[in-house]
């Protein structure tokens, strides 16, 4: 199991390597950022200025380096725009966005589960059909749509939640509901498939020719093998949430790191962005570790691969 970690370790440092230096390069290839940041009636001389002023006819290395200096260090430099510090503007907004992708997980496996199991078990029955409409549905249907939809009927119709803001936990109801459902489809299906082909296994008729009772089948033999995948595609959709927030975000108004993501791209905020993508690619990277080391824990034979 130790060795098992260590691998997985390293395997997410180099993943996080190679991406700290994706989003360096491709920040500094969309555009000159010293040209954004003095505007397009600055003079040569005013961009020559502020070119050493922040560093930026350092060589490309040399800046790389400083920049993955700062950011483990938690200094992610000031805005641009709004000359704040950016690490005291993305803590002020991450919990937002964590408190919706939390949300907007637990809502979609809390629907993904149940449906997934009850429709494996009876399959052709009518809550497999039922679940089929709300997959189809739910892959078929854009986001901010749906989104849209929720807020007229429940916002503006029958004035039951409000539209927007974060003031209270009634403002994160519906934005979980429209990002959660996303998430639903994938997770329902492959709770189902997964459960039809551990119902049809060897070792669960074993286990009822043994005569162990159908709970016991079900949720301890079955279900044990069923979570293997669903953990793995959960932290993925997790990451999801975080980085494709942004939609949601300014549909509801919230004001997390996907409003400030979009807010900052608009203004060629060059270290908010940065910050940002580097902060969801680590969250990316550790999900995907810690669902590596659930599933480890759920099936000894993946330590061995």
């Amino acid at each position: 199991m130790i060795l098992f970690v260590l691998k997985r370790l390293f395997s997410a440092f180099l993943t996080l390597l190679v991406v700290s230096v994706l989003i360096f390069l491709l920040a500094h290839l969309a555009g000159d950022p010293a040209i954004a940041i003095a505007g397009k009636e600055s003079t040569a001389e005013d961009i020559a200025r502020i070119r050493v002023h922040y560093g930026f006819d350092r060589p490309l290395i040399e800046q790389y380096f400083a920049w993955c200096g700062r950011a483990l260090s938690g200094d992610f430099g000031r805005s641009y725009h709004y000359q704040q510090t950016v690490s005291d503007m993305v803590m002020t907004r991450l919990p937002i966005t964590l408190t919706l992708g939390v949300s907007a997980l637990c809502f979609a496996l809390a629907i993904s589960l149940p449906l997934g199991i009850f429709a494996a078990i009876r399959p052709n029955s009518l809550i497999d059909r039922i679940s089929l409409v709300i997959a189809v549905v739910g892959q078929a249907m854009p986001t901010f749509w749906f989104a849209l939809v929720m807020i007229v009927f429940f916002g503006l119709t029958l004035r039951w939640l409000p539209i927007s803001g974060n003031a209270s936990w009634q403002n994160f109801i519906m934005p979980t509901i429209a990002l959660g459902y996303f998430a639903t489809p994938a997770l329902m299906r492959l709770t189902r498939a997964g459960m039809i082909d551990a119902l049809e296994s060897d070792y669960i008729r074993t286990a009822r020719a043994k005569g162990l009772g159908h709970a016991s089948i079900l949720f301890k033999h079955a279900l044990r093998n069923v979570m293997i995948p669903v953990v793995s595609v959960s932290a993925v959709q997790f990451g999801a949430m975080l980085g494709g927030s942004i939609v949601i975000e300014q549909i509801f108004a919230l004001q997390g790191i996907g409003w400030l993501s979009y807010d900052a791209t608009v203004r060629s905020d060059l270290p908010v962005v940065q910050a940002i993508t580097l902060i969801i690619a680590v969250f990316y990277v550790l999900l995907t570790l810690a669902a590596d080391l659930i599933n480890a824990l759920l099936d000894p034979r993946i330590r061995i691969g």
